[in-house]
């Protein structure tokens, strides 16, 4: 079977479902031969355990974290790969955007239960990484909110349309939460020895109304390396958009390379797994190649 490539995986340590071991089983079933492990704000997924797990698994990881930053009236996402994960300037970067989460967490908390919604503040509290997301899953799993939730949107409503009615800016739960810009991010990853990455542009577009032109700002003042083109979203209503094209052109354009990511974060039978597998997509050997190789430290090893 030939071996895929998936550069953008979650994992429990942010708001992943699965452990990182786990993640390198499913590598495995999918036929997925090189990962990386991007959790939000946090590096605490990476071990000596876990490499030593993947190697003999025949995976190879890509060390790599997401970091959430903010620009030009969007929450912007950026991948670093081939980080030092012992760079202690990084791990205070991260521990500092963490322990914003956390001050945002009970903020939001207050504005939430103002509008009437029960939020298990204290359980929440104990996530390190903690997300949106995971704040908006413990209200609409909690059954206390169904009412209220049937109230407000006749239906029990996924995370992304509560996020996006009830957190996002211009909501009524809306608290700004401090974060970092795109370019003071894409130093620290550097200066911890990695390659910056613009994640899912085609997730701006949709969610924020970003074109072109806000794009290639915000990858000119971050200098990025490369773009996420080969990424497939899903908006809050559960609508496919297949926008790969798009971005590869763009990643052409501005001299960028590419990667691709799945964004897996759960099994729900929407979103894409590991390696996409359930999406009509697929990466030529060429392709996967030249991905592999802006990335691999070892660029004479090649993906078969």
């Amino acid at each position: 079977m030939e071996k895929m490539i998936d550069l953008h995986i979650h994992t429990v340590y942010s708001d992943g479902t699965c452990t990182p071991f786990e993640i390198v089983d499913e590598a495995v079933k999918n036929g997925v031969g090189v990962i990386s492990i991007t959790d939000h704000d946090t590096i605490d997924a990476y071990s000596d355990s876990l490499f030593d797990y993947a190697k003999e698994k025949n995976v190879e990881l890509i060390k790599g974290v997401e970091i959430s930053t903010k620009a030009k009236r969007s929450g912007i996402h950026v991948l670093g790969y081939n980080i030092d994960l012992d760079n202690e300037n990084l791990k205070e970067f991260l521990y500092r955007i963490r322990n914003a989460r956390h001050i945002y967490l009970h903020d939001v908390s207050k504005k939430l239960k103002e509008l009437g919604y029960v939020v298990d503040e204290e359980k929440l509290d104990k996530i390190d990484s903690v997300t949106k997301a995971h704040i908006a899953n413990d209200i609409i799993h909690n059954k206390e909110n169904t009412a209220l939730l049937m109230k407000n949107f006749h239906h029990i409503p996924n995370m992304g349309e509560f996020i996006e009615t009830i957190m996002n800016e211009d909501c009524p739960a809306y608290v700004k939460k401090a974060v970092a810009t795109p370019e003071e991010t894409s130093r620290i990853i550097r200066e911890a020895g990695g390659k910056v990455v613009l994640a899912h542009p085609v997730a701006y577009t949709y969610e924020d109304d970003l074109n072109i032109k806000d794009m290639k700002s915000i990858i000119e003042e971050m200098e990025a390396d490369g773009v996420e083109a080969n990424y497939i979203y899903y908006d809050r209503e559960n609508k496919r958009h297949d926008d790969v094209e798009k971005w590869r052109k763009f990643a052409r354009d501005n001299g960028l390379f590419e990667t691709v990511g799945s964004d897996f974060h759960t099994k729900d039978g929407i979103h894409p797994v590991i390696g996409l597998m359930n999406e009509n997509f697929k990466l030529s050997t060429y392709r996967k190649n030249k991905i592999y190789n802006s990335l691999a430290e070892d660029s004479k090893i090649k993906v078969a």
